[in-house]
């Protein structure tokens, strides 16, 4: 299938790191002007881009930042010509020598993981919304996890910001549908990106993990970077508020031998 973005405006939060930047190659291959967007690394991915044929422009994004947001959007608008894809994938959490149960849980480091992963979701989005009303219509696409579905241990604060931003994400849909704005989900499973593959590094850990995976490997960032494509085309016009798992089966259960 083609997906083609000729003349539309893609920005991409978090564009920085292994996911974002294959979204905004993606979408740069697909014809799209791209906006990367990222605390620190957007100018090598925008570059990345340019050198590879594509239109894109960095620009420096903090989704904490609430009051600095709309004028990032303005100054993406005017100087791409608009805005018609937003795509939240700016997210933090923490290693393993820092997850406890809840009642160790650092205080900090929940302040910090909700302040980034579902605030700048609220935050983005709202800033967002009048540019893509503009277009008369538009898609936001938000990157949630496997872990905001089911969650896993240790992990409070990531699987409750995840699973937020589904709740989150399925609200906007509801609101939104009247604007000609669409709001979906994808939710990656593990990816096998250099900040992941860091928490794998026990091979019996990584054992593990690819032993509850149907398809008994990581996901690829261009895996990922094809399912928000595809919510974000006309070819999924009649999506919204949806739940895309790419994850090689993980919700579906653990594999079994009987």
């Amino acid at each position: 299938m083609n997906i083609e973005f000729n003349g539309k405006v893609a920005v991409v939060t978090g564009a920085g790191g292994g996911l974002g930047s294959a979204m905004a190659a993606r979408f740069a291959e697909s014809g799209a002007t791209v906006a990367v967007c990222d605390i620190k690394g957007a100018e090598a991915v925008a570059e990345s881009i340019v050198r590879s044929g594509g239109n894109a422009r960095p620009y420096a994004l903090d989704v904490t930042k609430r009051e600095e947001i709309p004028n990032v959007c303005r100054r993406i608008a005017e100087e791409c010509g608009g805005i018609d894809i937003w795509v939240n994938n700016a997210g933090i959490n923490v290693g393993p020598e820092r997850r406890n149960r809840i009642d160790e849980f650092d205080d900090t480091w929940w302040d910090a993981i909700l302040k980034v992963d579902l605030s700048g979701v609220y935050n983005c989005s709202k800033a967002v919304i009048p540019f893509l009303k503009r277009r008369e219509g538009g898609n936001i696409v938000n990157i949630a996890s496997t872990t905001g579905m089911v969650p896993l241990r240790r992990q409070c604060a990531f699987t409750t910001a995840k699973g937020g931003v589904i709740t989150l994400s399925k609200t906007m849909a509801l609101e939104l549908a009247d604007e000609g704005i669409r709001v979906n989900v994808v939710a990656p499973g593990s990816i096998g990106i250099a900040k992941t593959n860091q928490l794998w590094t026990n091979p019996a850990a990584m054992e593990g993990l690819l032993s509850h995976i149907p398809q008994h490997r990581q996901g690829k960032p261009d895996e990922i970077a094809d399912a928000v494509l595809f919510l974000s085309s006309d070819r999924a016009a009649y999506i919204t508020g949806a739940v895309l798992n790419v994850d090689g089966g993980w919700l579906c259960g653990y594999t079994r031998d009987f």
